[in-house]
């Protein structure tokens, strides 16, 4: 089965929240304005960004109808949704209804609880989810950091390969190059391999990668808009000097929190995601104003999207 490919960087979402912890959708068709206007090429919602792990099954349903509602069936622009989770069962249910509201993809983690012991087993996870929603691409998301599921990504490939009609290929968040390599190449390059660390996007795009998703694609576009054209332009020098401007953006997530980090950049930008659920925690006020002033220090007004 043949799909349309994802053409350029995707932004992992950040969920937006009200001061209660509630979700609030009305920020959601502001935000889908500013990613279009910052050539982002689409929204991977309900993520690691996107705290899935934090929402219910009926918050992740109206986070998916939201992003529909607000791209107004704009083609160009792509919508996909993570589904996975500890529950096969949950993670089948939230790929009949992207089906059904017309999302244009699924993304599924591995169980992290009872974790599959072998290849075998993570493909029949992902060949039960993916036939829940057959006639979606589906894009196996490859995140061993957090999900303690670290196989080569080519063995699930070769298990999946013919196998699984919708398989479209995989979010790949991980910087072992030699295997990414490996699933670029696979059947002639025919399934899409989206680079997941945007703080090595040059070494992805250098070796072949064409398209990835990641946080920092909401907030800063300008930047990895020069990396790209550097690249392509031959001039590795200023390519790497827009990497490691990357890099030390994506130090200041550390350094903040990660997602509560991330909220923080958008915030910057006038975007109000809220804080954060719980297990992760706030900034306090003597961090927001030591974060702003590493704003600074990063030159974020020259890299930021607009």
């Amino acid at each position: 089965m043949k799909f349309s490919r994802i053409d350029g960087l995707m932004a992992a979402t950040f969920t937006p929240f009200h001061a209660d912890g509630s979700l609030n959708l009305e920020c959601i068709p502001a935000y889908c304005r500013f990613l279009k206007a910052n050539n982002v090429a689409g929204a991977f919602i309900c993520g690691t960004t996107g705290e899935g792990s934090s929402l219910t099954q009926q918050e992740r349903m109206k986070i998916a109808e939201a992003w529909i509602a607000a791209n107004a069936g704009d083609s160009s622009f792509k919508i996909i949704t993570m589904v996975g989770g500890n529950s096969i069962a949950d993670a089948k249910e939230l790929a009949e209804h992207a089906s059904s509201i017309g999302l244009d993809g699924i993304s599924f983690t591995s169980p992290h609880y009872f974790k599959p012991t072998s290849l075998e087993q993570l493909a029949a996870c992902c060949m039960d989810v993916a036939s829940s929603a057959p006639k979606l691409p589906f894009y196996y998301y490859h995140i061993p950091g957090l999900t303690g599921v670290s196989f080569p990504m080519i063995g699930l490939m070769n298990l999946l390969h013919g196998k699984l009609e919708n398989f479209a290929g995989i979010k790949y968040s991980e910087e072992n190059l030699v295997d990414y390599i490996q699933c670029l190449q696979f059947n002639f390059g025919a399934y899409e391999i989206l680079w997941g660390k945007d703080e090595c996007l040059l070494a992805a795009l250098a070796v072949g990668g064409k398209s990835g998703i990641g946080s920092t694609y909401n907030y800063a576009m300008t930047l990895y808009r020069q990396l790209i054209a550097s690249f392509q332009a031959g001039d590795l020098q200023k390519s790497l000097e827009h990497q490691t401007q990357s890099i030390r953006m994506v130090s200041l997530l550390g350094k903040y929190g990660g997602i509560t980090g991330g909220k923080a950049f958008m915030l910057a930008l006038g975007i109000d995601c809220g804080n954060p659920r719980l297990p992760l925690s706030c900034l306090t006020g003597m961090e927001h104003t030591s974060f702003n002033k590493n704003l600074i220090d990063i030159h974020f007004e020259d890299i930021r999207s607009r």
